[in-house]
């Protein structure tokens, strides 16, 4: 592959950005990466595994002289990683982010970037519930979406230049408005988490109160929940609060859904719950034949990624 960005900084050194650093190098997509994390032993170990050419004390070191930046960090810290390196970006450069809400992230960063500089909100569907810079490995992105939100007047030639190095580390590219994109991925994800997190309270509750085997007889279904609800809790905290709005709109359609199903059971009304259900078997069919997934045992998850060094 061609060189796409002579200098890309990825700010934030976590499982997103160590995947990025393992797919350009693999593919030969960047000439240099810099890299800033807040964690002195994060830094370390960057520098240890070969991840970043170059690791920095301070964000503003790392986007020195870069054409593409990376905000790898938490949704809460966008504000505060903005108002730093803003006055230090390149001319012409471009800022991306990785965040899963779009519209906090864009109202958080645009204000501190100077003229001349292209901000294009992104989001990779990709992950897993490891976390820091040994847990990324290079086909994270493999066949996933990555979905972007560049703003209104957006120059295509750098959207065009961002979509080559997404598409190079092996995403499919998809572009919609921020607000389309938030209640989209209140669906198929934010919300999919919060259920996952009050089923695993849920069952934490009734094993400290009955002493029951929950957490040794635990089911495929209830083990997906545990490694759902494993993700990164200062991930999932700035989430909920920075995208509120939908996650409670989808959070009051899941509520009612909810209802139908509760009194198809309290009556007895088999016609329905199977009409519900084959409705529903339906779903996990696309997601397979739209090769977002496998239909291998365990969903091909037997076993984690291994991670670098090991």
């Amino acid at each position: 592959m061609t060189v796409i960005y002579q200098r890309v900084a990825l700010i934030g050194l976590g499982l997103i950005a160590s995947s990025m650093a393992h797919a350009m190098r693999a593919d030969g997509l960047a000439g240099e990466i810099t890299g800033h994390a807040k964690s002195a032993a994060t830094r370390a170990t960057a520098l240890e595994i070969g991840l970043c050419d170059r690791v920095f004390d301070t964000a503003a070191q790392a986007v020195e002289g870069a054409d593409l930046v990376v905000l790898c960090v938490p949704v809460g810290a966008m504000d505060a990683i903005a108002t730093e390196i803003g006055p230090h970006l390149k001319p012409g450069a471009t800022i991306t982010d990785v965040g899963s809400v779009k519209q906090a992230v864009v109202d958080a960063v645009s204000p501190h970037l100077p003229e001349g500089v292209h901000f294009i909100p992104g989001h990779p569907m990709a992950g897993t519930e490891y976390s820091g810079p040994r847990s990324g490995f290079a086909t994270l992105f493999q066949n996933r979406w990555w979905l972007l939100t560049p703003p209104e007047g957006c120059d295509p030639a750098a959207l065009a230049r961002l979509r080559s190095l997404i598409e190079g580390m092996g995403a499919k590219v998809d572009v919609m408005d921020a607000a389309h994109h938030d209640l989209v991925v209140a669906v198929v994800s934010h919300v999919p988490h919060a259920i996952a997190y009050t089923m695993v309270g849920v069952a934490d509750h009734m094993r400290r109160v009955s002493q029951s085997e929950v957490i040794k007889y635990s089911a495929a279904g209830f083990r997906d929940f545990t490694r759902i609800a494993a993700s990164d809790p200062v991930m999932w905290r700035d989430v909920f609060l920075t995208n509120k709005d939908a996650v409670l709109d989808i959070l009051g359609r899941f509520a009612e859904e909810l209802f139908v199903l509760q009194r198809a059971i309290r009556m007895g009304d088999g016609e329905h719950l199977h009409a519900y259900f084959t409705r529903t078997r339906a779903i996990r069919r696309g997601i397979i034949e739209a090769g977002q997934d496998t239909a291998a045992p365990d969903f091909g998850r037997a076993a984690p990624p291994a991670k670098p060094g090991e």
